[in-house]
């Protein structure tokens, strides 16, 4: 009897955990199509990518263009790193 409820809530918390973790791994189709065209023209666009999918998570939205028009969304324009530089591209 020890073993099976052993066994039960091991399931249990494997099953609670991998629930927990999709949604963080899962990328949005939304975000990753928005950030490649406002990346297309960057110098380094594996790390523009990076940088402007974790913003559009956040603030789900990304500015039109691939510079600038910051306005259109100011979540998106007011994330500052830890240097206080803007975080998005």
């Amino acid at each position: 009897m020890k073993r099976f409820l052993v066994a039960f809530m091991l399931l249990f918390a494997l099953l609670l955990t991998s629930s927990f973790l999709q949604p963080a791994t899962a990328k949005s189709v939304y975000c990753a199509q928005k950030c490649e065209a406002r990346c297309s023209k960057a110098g380094l666009k594996d790390r523009c990518v990076k940088y402007c999918e974790l913003c559009c998570a956040k603030c789900k939205c990304v500015p039109n263009g691939t510079y600038g028009n910051k306005h259109q969304c100011p979540c998106y324009r007011d994330m500052k790193n830890s240097k206080g530089k803007p975080k998005c591209p």
